[in-house]
Parts: structure tokens; sequence; C-alpha cells
């Protein structure tokens, strides 16, 4: 059926327009469970997390950890706007003006995840966390290259997913922190009114 396209695992937009009138925002907590399950942790699994486990355990350590960064780099954003509830638009002289729930700048999105959401929130500042967006985020998806003096390693002998002294970036910590993140938001999402009215944004504008 034209439209009815897949947008998490195998549930379609129709599944998904069926399941909606179940989310009542600030209502019963179950209906949102099952929206984190079938909705929002399918739709990571099946077009990021799975990928990201093939690569990290079937690694050579010889480049891969670009391939892994560049994921990571692309997941952030949808991350972000999820919790926002935001759409991009690509922006051109003489649109009309951005709406309440657009955004045409990826850099804002990058950097709010990393210096305001847990646990990334611990390592990064506002000038480090836009120094990575400029030099890895950029760099990598643009140029398949990090910038000014960035490089990517496995895994770092104390957790940490960043060494900004360095300029370093540990791939595999930084997945962990991913992880974290999306257990935190399974543990919010079912109570938190805002992250609920954001996920129905979200998610309508994805069947789009």
């Amino acid at each position: 059926m034209p439209g009815d396209f897949i947008i998490a695992g195998k549930k379609r937009v129709h599944h998904w327009q069926a399941f909606k009138g179940a989310l009542a925002v600030g209502r019963d907590p179950a209906p949102w469970s099952r929206a984190f399950r079938d909705y929002f942790h399918s739709r990571l699994s099946s077009r990021y997390l799975k990928t990201l486990d093939i690569l990290q355990e079937n690694g050579t350590l010889r480049g891969e950890g670009f391939s892994i960064v560049a994921i990571q780099c692309s997941l952030i954003e949808y991350l972000e706007t999820t919790l926002q509830g935001k759409s991009y638009r690509y922006g051109r002289n003489g649109d009309p003006p951005l709406q309440q729930h657009e955004y045409s700048n990826s850099g804002s999105m990058f950097e709010a995840f990393l210096t305001t959401r847990t646990p990334f929130n611990t390592e990064f500042t506002p000038q480090l966390a836009h120094d990575f967006y400029a030099s890895v985020r950029c760099g990598v998806l643009h140029e398949a290259r990090t910038k000014n003096g960035w490089t990517i390693r496995a895994k770092s002998k104390t957790g940490q997913m960043v060494d900004s002294n360095l300029r370093i970036v540990y791939r595999d910590d930084f997945q962990k922190g991913l992880g974290k993140f999306v257990r935190w938001y399974k543990t919010e999402l079912p109570s938190d009114v805002g992250l609920q009215a954001a996920f129905l944004r979200k998610f309508d504008s994805l069947c789009v």
C-alpha cells in the first residue's frame, strides 16, 4: 500500500496509526512501555544497534571505528530530536519560517544531546561538544575523516568516552554511554509527560 512503509522493526505506518490512540499523555504508563519497546527500541535496534554490535564483535582494529562513530553520530541527532519532538527541514532562501517543532541546525541538536543528556553531560562541556561536532561528527560524515587532531580508539582504560586533552573518542565506551541513555529513556518515558508529547510528535512525523 503506497505510503505504508516500515518505521520500526516490522511495524508500518498503519500499525502506528492504530496504536497511538492508546497513548494518552500523563495517563496509563503500560502503553508507553509498549511504545518504547515496539517503536522506539525496535527502530533503534533494527537500524542502528544490531549493526553496531556486528561491527564491534567482528572488528579487527583496522578502521571499523570510523564506521562505528559515523553511525553513532547519526544516531545522536535522531535521539535528541525524539526527546524534543522535532523534525528536520532543509532551509533555503525564500522558504517559509520554520514551524514550532521544526529545526534546520543539526549542530544545535547534536550539542544539546552531549551537554544535557545522561551520561554524556558528565564529560562534555559546551566547548567540547562544539569541537566534537565540528571535528568528529562533521569530519566523519562529510569527509570520512576526523579533523583538528581528533582520533578514534576502541576503548579507554578508565571507561571514559572522550579524552578532551588528547582529543580521543573511545568508540566502545561511547557506545556504552548510548546504551545507558537508552535505558534511562526506557525508565522515564512511561511517566514523563514532556517526553510523551514529544514522542507522539516525532513518530507522527516519521510517518509522513
